[in-house]
């Protein structure tokens, strides 16, 4: 039943986060997104929200990893139309997240969890910052502060492991993306590729398979 709460809930927002996408990537206010966008954000929303609350249960932390899902949605789908990750949605899901771990410490217990998510959380974005001074165009600083909520989450999931697996599986998707553009001549090799979504992906698969806590 929080599975399907959380799918509805998911398919209830869709018309906004679709919004949302639209008008950050085009940076207009008045900007609607076509039916089609709508009914597959909204689709996609609910698949991402149900499989959270199966795999998260019935726990505080659950309002931030649902509020992390839906910025997922709409980050991809900006990253995808424009190469970029805004702050205005990174930011607050990272905000969202933290509390959602804090409240979870003191309500079920989980204090070692979130101060590893925390710190391994800290340690993703310090690892991203290195990146992006060592290869300024492979991150964008944009990925690079997406780095912190999902480094926070995968660290409260599973540790340090966890958040290896998930961040490499994320880069490899994003590399693997890029030379299958470059094999069918979509993209060369100084066009920019977004790795939000990579990323993103990876730390769902991640998360899936290291199972339901």
């Amino acid at each position: 039943m929080l599975a399907l709460a959380a799918g509805l809930l998911g398919a209830a927002l869709g018309p906004w986060l679709a919004r949302a996408t639209v008008r950050l990537s085009r940076r207009d206010a008045a900007a609607a997104p076509g039916r089609t966008r709508t009914v597959l954000t909204a689709l996609l929303t609910g698949v991402v929200l149900a499989g959270a609350a199966a795999l998260t249960g019935p726990r505080p932390l659950l309002a931030g990893v649902l509020w992390l899902g839906a910025a997922a949605v709409v980050l991809a789908g900006v990253d995808l139309a424009v190469h970029r990750l805004p702050d205005v949605v990174t930011l607050p899901a990272l905000a969202v997240l933290l509390g959602a771990v804090a409240v979870d410490a003191l309500v079920e217990g989980s204090g070692v969890r979130a101060l590893s998510g925390a710190l391994l959380g800290a340690a993703a974005f310090a690892v991203g910052v290195v990146l992006r001074l060592v290869a300024p165009a492979g991150l964008g600083f944009g990925d690079v502060k997406l780095l912190a909520p999902l480094g926070v989450l995968l660290g409260w999931w599973g540790g340090g492991a966890l958040v290896v697996a998930g961040l490499f599986l994320g880069l490899f998707l994003g590399a693997g993306g890029s030379l299958a553009l470059l094999a069918t001549r979509r993209a060369g090799w100084r066009t920019a590729v977004p790795f939000g979504p990579p990323l993103l992906l990876g730390a769902a698969v991640a998360v899936v398979l290291a199972g339901p806590l």
